[in-house]
């Protein structure tokens, strides 16, 4: 199909290159920017998973989006912080061999749907810790207990897309 065109060959996916991306995003868009918009955004939920992710979870996660198909979400944008990344305030906490999960994400798309989140997190409480040393990226299976979609935002001109504010509630992670 024309999802996760990007997610590398021995992953299951096309392997495509970004210019190959841009020329088919750009043909599917003219005909709707809503469905386009949740299409891509499975690329920027991924993306951490292909750049950091080990391998067991490349083959987890983005063999799922290639083998069942699935949407992703990328959780960083936050009510009170945009999308300035230092400003964020949901943090994770170390409790034993898990992480602990508090905050809130806003305009997440995929919001809804995401069968996983990609959710950048303080974990460092300092503030004057540097931002590039403050934050810890998890996956967080959609599933996991304290994880609640809110409402689903109205977009004009993006109906499609399902763009949502995500809270997590002592949400434990490995």
């Amino acid at each position: 199909g024309l999802m996760n065109l990007h997610i590398p060959q021995e992953y299951g996916g096309m392997g495509l290159g970004t210019l190959d991306g841009c020329l088919i995003t750009e043909k599917m868009a003219y005909g709707c920017t809503g469905i386009m918009t949740a299409i891509e955004a499975n690329g920027l939920g991924s993306m951490p998973v292909m750049i950091a992710g080990n391998d067991e979870q490349k083959k987890k996660y983005l063999g799922m989006l290639i083998d069942e198909p699935v949407m992703c979400a990328y959780g960083v944008t936050e009510p009170g912080a945009g999308s300035d990344v230092s400003g964020i305030k949901t943090k994770a906490e170390k409790k034993g061999d898990e992480w602990v999960i508090n905050g809130q994400k806003m305009w997440i798309t995929n919001g809804g749907v995401a069968k996983f989140y990609f959710v950048l997190a303080r974990t460092d409480p300092d503030p004057k810790c540097p931002s590039s040393k403050a934050f810890t990226g998890f996956i967080v299976d959609a599933d996991t207990p304290g994880v609640t979609p809110g409402r689903k935002e109205k977009n004009m001109g993006q109906r499609c897309s399902d763009t949502r504010g995500i809270t997590f509630e002592d949400v434990v992670v490995n």
